[in-house]
């Protein structure tokens, strides 16, 4: 028995059949080639005045939702011509039925898949605008940036779902936006934590209190700002933990921006044993005081001075300032002025004092 290709099977020929067939097995083939294509497209409109930027990247991002989104276009161009048998009376597409499920659900996969790959692209853009903000020395770019990223996540998100709403439940799009209108009051009563960190953020924003990179001390808590979002902030600390604190803990409480300090405070007291001449203890105090104001690395504000009589020593404090905001080279320059110190005091023949107790024992004899 011959199979020739004007049969007809359930309603459709052979070659109805070979051509799904065929345009699957198509799209299979030249899968990659085709997301490789569409995404050096994308690629050349977007990066047309970007230099730096690698065309993998982009491919990596979008190539998996791409092919997906190839496929179903091919499923529906293989498959759009197939007629089901009419004995089996199935109720048009929009109708209940079979085949207004099926259109429903390839419609449902087809805005999911594009939705997928809005949000990639706009991951892409955000790499695209942190490698321009990097040819600029300003530092408010690098904090507006994830600002407007998480804006067009949300704008990508809720036209997604408004568009889903309509087109796979066939919600009336208007009646639903007034109904939200509506509920906003108890929508925003509900969220009113939410609202007030989205309000503050955009305080941060308008009034630059800090920028990212800045070194920060809020609530106790001291660390380098790395990322500002519509919700919180987020802090990497001097121990490397990484803290994230609601916008609204930012703007209520009392802030010190660290990095606006043009120079860091050290302040402490030295004790040298009661046994130190006064000659000693002024020549030790004119020293370090010439030291520290002929340091490069210190302004003229220092203060060196005996204070006070101790419980066990004579103390001298000493203040001063060190022009840097590096926690770092803060460290290594007052562990070296420490060093100074301790030469200063010995080459005039005194000596660090330590807590000490003199027991006097009466005589019991008589």
């Amino acid at each position: 028995m011959s199979i020739e290709l004007s049969d007809i099977y359930l309603g459709n020929t052979v070659q109805d059949y070979l051509w799904v067939v065929g345009a699957v097995i198509g799209g299979f083939i030249f899968l990659r080639f085709l997301a490789h294509r569409i995404s050096n497209l994308i690629f050349k409109l977007l990066t047309r005045n970007t230099e730096g930027l690698d065309k993998d990247e982009l491919y990596n991002l979008i190539a998996t939702p791409l092919k997906w989104l190839i496929m179903l276009l091919v499923i529906y161009i293989g498959t759009s011509h197939l007629n089901y048998p009419e004995s089996w009376d199935i109720a048009p597409k929009d109708e209940f039925g079979i085949r207004m499920v099926l259109n429903r659900i390839y419609v449902a996969f087809l805005i999911i898949v594009v939705t997928w790959i809005a949000l990639k692209l706009t991951r892409f853009v955000g790499i695209l605008l942190f490698a321009k903000a990097e040819m600029t020395e300003s530092k408010t770019d690098d904090q507006i940036i994830p600002f407007l990223i998480e804006i067009l996540k949300i704008v990508v998100i809720t036209l997604a779902i408004f568009i889903f709403m309509g087109s796979v439940f066939k919600v009336d799009i208007g009646a639903l936006i007034a109904g939200l209108g509506i509920g906003g009051l108890a929508l925003a009563l509900a969220a009113k934590e939410s609202l007030e960190n989205l309000l503050a953020s955009f305080v941060i924003f308008f009034d630059k209190p800090f920028v990212i990179g800045d070194l920060v001390q809020v609530n106790g808590i001291v660390g380098v700002v790395e990322k500002l979002g519509f919700r919180s902030t987020r802090i990497r600390t001097l121990e490397k933990s990484y803290l994230t604190l609601p916008n609204r803990l930012m703007i209520d409480n009392v802030l010190d921006n660290l990095s606006m300090r043009t120079f860091r405070r050290v302040n402490f007291n030295i004790g040298v044993t009661y046994d130190s001449t006064e000659e000693q203890l002024k020549n030790i105090v004119t020293d370090i005081q010439k030291y520290i104001d002929e340091h490069p690395n210190t302004n003229q504000d220092g203060e060196i001075h005996f204070m006070e009589f101790g419980a066990s020593s004579l103390d001298i404090m000493v203040l001063y300032f060190i022009d840097t905001m590096d926690w770092s080279v803060y460290l290594r320059i007052k562990e070296e002025i420490n060093f100074e110190i301790m030469r200063i005091v010995q080459h005039h023949g005194a000596d660090f004092a330590f807590p000490t107790q003199t027991i006097h024992l009466e005589n019991q004899n008589k």
